[in-house]
């Protein structure tokens, strides 16, 4: 198989790959029977006035020596020989007959796969989900966006699927890891879309999403695994270093030597549990701020030019950086939500947190993005849980200054600057539900926060003009962009240092940060356990 890398094809070229490959190759076009597309992404950077160009890489099949073709284009650095990969064979520990079956605690990416590599070795896990199923679970969020009744085990960072679920479903990581394969290819199996494979920057969408994460779970159950809903882990067992039981909802105890840990980093009343343990434990840096939010027609004419519209090309995103001169603190774009909404995503009565999503086909017609200032340990404090309770402070203010009802404070990029505030003149209607309330921003965010974003916005509006116009809408606050500490493991059995059995992973254990690099981990903790010495 012949690997074209770095092919670039005007996006309205509509001509089929396998022409556009063949002419690359220097081919008649029968020669080529097949194409496999391995990644594809777009370039709108828009050279001496060329349109947007999608970029491919591809796995092309020949009627003709391979040998051939790769000395005629020998001197081509984008064209090689690929060989195809074999699947890997692995002696897993088996389990004994009657023996006691792991636990997974926690239904997010990283217990999902966790799970599910489990049950596909024969290990029948038992997986504890606080919050609900999926369908429960949405009806409990739309509630709540519609009402103000939350319900503080089933909500957006809580139940099947985990706080990814609804929080658009993109893919993107910045790991490079061969289990990443594994994972799409089981999203794909799923339901999940097939283009997933090979897009630069996949998504499934919340919608899409929603039923891909019930089907893991019916081939978890189908493989031999127990997934129970409304199950929190309040407490465990530990003795002479080894976990020997997990308690559940405060009452109920189930015998276990193998905990699968994927508590997602909302779990504050679990971190405190675990740090009465006697877990090793430490504060870690993390990030706070705001979500802004501008017509989509603006950012896609801002990346696409006259381009902008056109139904070939992907809604448009961005991804923005800055570091304030004085101070060397960072502040850049995050989770960004083409096509989306800013939900209300607090797991906790009388608090106020933001989030962002976005469906499958983002045609809301609304962008909005995290804006995010750098903070850590020397911010905060190094107790463990400083971090937790920095968060837990600032999403209280925000409650309160939204009115106590659930509503979020909003102010206008015009009046965050100008140091003013109630206006209502936005340039789009925020979509936080339920509902929102003009006030100033800096009385719920600290004054070190509240400086690098001013210093931010002006920088922001120098890459895409029009960023920072006084009427785009800011609500408050992002508190949870990840973990505020993290659970320290082994390097090489990613047990929890001093407790056999305990595996923490995921993105609350501080070890990743979004879907696939939580389900990796996930995926790693539980070979980790399956190809120990047995």
């Amino acid at each position: 198989m012949i690997r074209i890398k770095n092919l670039q094809v005007a996006f309205d070229d509509e001509r089929p790959l396998t022409t556009l490959a063949a002419k690359r190759l220097q081919l008649p076009p029968q020669a080529v029977t097949e194409v496999v597309i391995v990644r594809k992404a777009v370039d709108a950077r828009r050279y001496h006035g060329a349109p947007v160009q999608f970029v491919y890489m591809l796995d092309v099949t020949v009627n003709m020596p391979e040998k051939n073709i790769l000395k005629k284009l020998r001197k081509d650095k984008n064209v090689e020989l690929v060989a195809g990969t074999k699947p890997v064979s692995q002696n897993f520990r088996p389990r004994k007959e009657g023996g006691l079956r792991p636990v997974v605690v926690g239904f997010g990416p990283a217990g999902m796969f966790a799970a599910l590599t489990l049950a596909k070795a024969g290990w029948n896990p038992l997986v504890l989900e606080r919050g609900g199923d999926v369908d429960s679970r949405k009806a409990a969020i739309e509630r709540f966006w519609q009402t103000g009744i939350l319900n503080e085990r089933s909500n957006v960072q809580f139940g099947e699927g985990g706080a990814g679920t609804f929080s658009d479903g993109k893919l993107t990581t910045r790991i490079s890891d061969s289990h990443i394969q594994d994972v799409l290819a089981a999203f794909i199996a799923a339901g999940a879309p097939e283009e997933i494979r090979y897009l630069h920057k996949p998504h499934i969408g919340t919608d899409l999403l929603q039923g891909v994460v019930k089907n893991i779970r019916q081939e978890i159950i189908r493989l031999g695994g127990e997934v129970r809903f409304e199950a929190q882990v309040t407490d465990m067992e530990i003795e002479n270093g080894q976990v020997q039981a997990v308690i559940v909802n405060g009452e109920e105890r189930i015998a276990c030597h193998e905990v699968f840990m994927g508590i997602g980093h909302s779990a504050r009343d679990t971190y405190r549990m675990l740090l009465g343990k006697g877990l090793k434990m430490e504060a870690k840096p993390f990030a706070i701020g705001v979500r802004i939010e501008h017509p989509q027609e603006f950012i896609d004419r801002a990346q696409y030019g006259e381009d902008a519209g056109n139904p070939r090309l992907p809604v448009a995103d961005y991804a923005l950086t800055y570091k304030d001169p004085k101070t060397g603190r960072g502040a850049y774009s995050f989770c960004m939500c083409p096509g989306g909404q800013v939900v209300a995503a607090t797991s906790l009565k009388g608090q106020v947190c933001t989030n962002g999503m976005s469906n499958y086909k983002r045609d809301s017609g609304i962008a909005n993005s995290a804006l995010l200032v750098q903070v850590g340990p020397d911010d905060f404090g190094q107790e463990v849980l400083a971090g937790m309770n920095l968060q837990d402070k600032l999403e209280k203010l925000a409650f309160e200054l939204g009115g106590s009802n659930y509503y979020a404070p909003v102010q206008t990029v015009g009046d965050f600057l100008g140091g003013t505030s109630g206006s209502t003149q936005f340039l789009t209607n925020p979509t936080y539900q339920p509902g929102v309330k003009a006030v100033d921003l800096h009385n719920c965010l600290p004054n070190f926060l509240t400086q690098t974003l001013e210093g931010a916005l002006p920088h922001f509006d120098r890459k895409i003009k029009g960023f920072a116009d006084k009427g785009a809408v800011m609500t408050g606050v992002e508190a949870r962009s990840s973990a505020p500490c993290r659970i320290c493991r082994s390097r090489e059995t990613m047990l929890a240092e001093g407790i056999n059995g305990l595996y923490p992973m995921g993105e609350g254990a501080g070890y990743a940060g979004g879907i696939m690099s939580a389900a990796v981990d996930g995926m790693k903790a539980a070979l980790s356990f399956l190809v120990s010495d047995f």
